[in-house]
């Protein structure tokens, strides 16, 4: 997918955030007097523009937009690819990369060609990390927004019987579809599209690593597909929405089991009683 990056110039970014993180970008990068905002070129950049036109009539920024197209990604991405470790539990590598000394619980091995979803971004790591404490041994599991597929592998590596991995660009499920060859994965079936339409299925553990508007709108759903007493596992927001997602879970029915952070991102589990 290509991108607008708009950045602001601000001398309280946090603030600036707070006002237009209802607006569709995918994700924020956050730093001393300025704001980094990424945004689907396919959105309407014109009225994005205007909001925040109007905005600056009541906050001081400035800002640019650079286009940036999808290709970039891979090429920066892959070139600067370096192992992760997730504690003892999980190791995530490239084949030219040696195994993990010492030896990590779960090795995966991908090709390195995507953005979000190699491990480096706190919100992966720390959906690995807290995929660590659940039991996923004979469960159906379901990873929404799948991204290179690091998720959906790891719960079947964990015992999971079978796994449905779905992701809206064409590129994500091709490239999870490669790493399940590399990792000997037989489990996982991988879909392209959008939740609405994946066939309603039911599942003991739910992994949704995406971006809060997409998390918000999706939670009746989510709620739906969950097993009583089955876990959802919900990152790709900033501390910032914390008391949003948690109030918006616990309005639909859930149980937040725990919050965790990493640098200003959220990792929240969440139980259906």
């Amino acid at each position: 997918m290509d991108y607008h990056k708009i950045t602001f110039t601000t001398q309280d970014p946090e603030l600036l955030l707070a006002f237009i993180q209802h607006l569709p970008f995918d994700s924020f990068e956050v730093a001393e007097k300025k704001l980094d905002a990424y945004i689907p070129a396919k959105e309407d950049s014109k009225e994005i523009q205007n909001e925040l036109n109007e905005l600056k009539e009541r906050l001081d920024f400035s800002f640019e937009q650079t286009f940036i197209p999808y290709k970039n990604w891979n090429a920066v991405w892959e070139s600067n690819f370096s192992p992760i470790r997730v504690k003892d539990f999980c190791g995530i590598r490239a084949d030219f990369h040696p195994s993990f000394e010492p030896p990590v619980d779960h090795e995966i091995h991908i090709q390195p060609k995507m953005a979000f979803g190699t491990g480096h971004h706190a919100t992966t790591w720390m959906m690995i990390d807290q995929m660590a404490k659940l039991d996923f041994k004979g469960k159906t599991a379901f990873d929404y927004g799948c991204g290179t597929g690091i998720l959906a592998i790891l719960a079947e590596k964990l015992g999971a019987t079978a796994i449905d991995a779905v992701d809206i660009e064409p590129p994500a499920v091709e490239n999870t579809i490669e790493h399940l060859a590399l990792n000997n994965c037989s489990k996982i079936t991988t879909y392209e599209g959008t939740l609405d339409q994946l066939k309603m299925n039911h599942y003991g553990i739910i992994l949704a690593n995406i971006n809060r508007n997409v998390i918000l709108k999706s939670l009746p759903t989510l709620y739906n597909q969950l097993n009583k007493g089955g876990y959802l596992l919900i990152s790709g927001f900033i501390e910032q929405d914390t008391e949003l997602l948690r109030n918006s879970t616990l309005q639909e029915g859930f149980a937040v089991q725990e919050v965790q952070t990493r640098g200003n991102w959220i990792c929240m589990v969440l139980n259906k009683n």
